[in-house]
């Protein structure tokens, strides 16, 4: 009866785990930052470091940002060497590497439909024997929901309607779905923390996760990102924003990791 649905995702961040923060299958999360803070650095460092079949709808990136991030969170190597390589045709040495994360696949629609997205798992779904274990909307405002709507109403109700949706997805196909957003212009700097209230439009109510980010830059070779779990169905909460996990991210591969520090 219960099938995956609930069976956690290596999360490879321990900071997080001490905050009883789990990415469980079957439910839907959002992640919401200011931009430029990090948001799709850390889903895409999640879904690289867990190594889980995924697929990631990538609207706000294009395939050349993703395949050179992806490259050197894997490799380690510097990110600008990356693009270097590839923009000179030769990547070649790294494309072992990438193999070895075949079952992430990602879509570089602008603005992918439901539509889109459910043609998309079942593909996945035909090729493998299986739905992906996670699966990133980046972002969610990205997903063309069809509402036509202009008005900050019809803007929320818009997104209201595709967390039921993106809910709906995860429980039928027993993947975590993951959805990046964005947050009032109070928080739009990235640089304090952003409470459960500060998220755009106010669709809290149907994720089972809420993490929001915020950012420390030391002006060094790496950039402190703090992740405060705001809602939390099963474990830790803090709807201020004010307790979070630490990760360090290096400048040169992109690579996030613990930091060994909860506040």
């Amino acid at each position: 009866m219960k099938g995956s649905a609930g069976e956690p995702i290596p999360l490879p961040f321990k900071g997080l785990s001490k905050l009883e923060v789990e990415i469980r299958r079957g439910e839907l999360s959002v992640v919401a930052a200011g931009a430029g803070t990090g948001k799709s650095l850390f889903a895409l460092n999640l879904a690289l470091q867990a190594n889980v079949p995924c697929i990631y709808w990538s609207a706000d990136s294009n395939a050349a940002t993703q395949l050179t991030r992806s490259t050197a969170v894997i490799s380690g190597d510097d990110v600008r060497d990356v693009k270097r390589a590839l923009r000179e045709s030769r990547f070649h040495p790294y494309e072992a590497a990438l193999a070895q994360r075949w079952w992430i696949r990602f879509n570089y629609s602008a603005a992918p439909s439901p539509a889109d997205m459910e043609r998309d798992l079942e593909t996945y779904r035909e090729i493998y024997g299986m739905y992906p274990h996670l699966s990133v909307v980046d972002n969610i405002s990205n997903v063309e929901s069809g509402d036509g709507g202009g008005t900050m109403d019809q803007y929320t109700l818009g997104l209201e309607g595709m967390c039921k949706f993106l809910n709906e997805m995860s429980r039928e196909t027993q993947s975590h779905v993951m959805a990046m957003h964005h947050v009032v212009g109070e928080y739009a700097d990235g640089l304090k923390p952003i409470p459960q209230s500060g998220l755009k439009g106010k669709i809290s109510a149907v994720p089972a996760l809420i993490l929001t980010l915020h950012k420390e830059v030391d002006g060094l070779e790496s950039r402190v990102l703090h992740v405060s779990p705001v809602k939390n169905r099963e474990g830790f909460e803090d709807s201020s924003g004010h307790t979070f996990a630490s990760l360090t991210m290096d400048r040169q591969s992109l690579r996030l990791s613990d930091l060994d520090l909860v506040v």
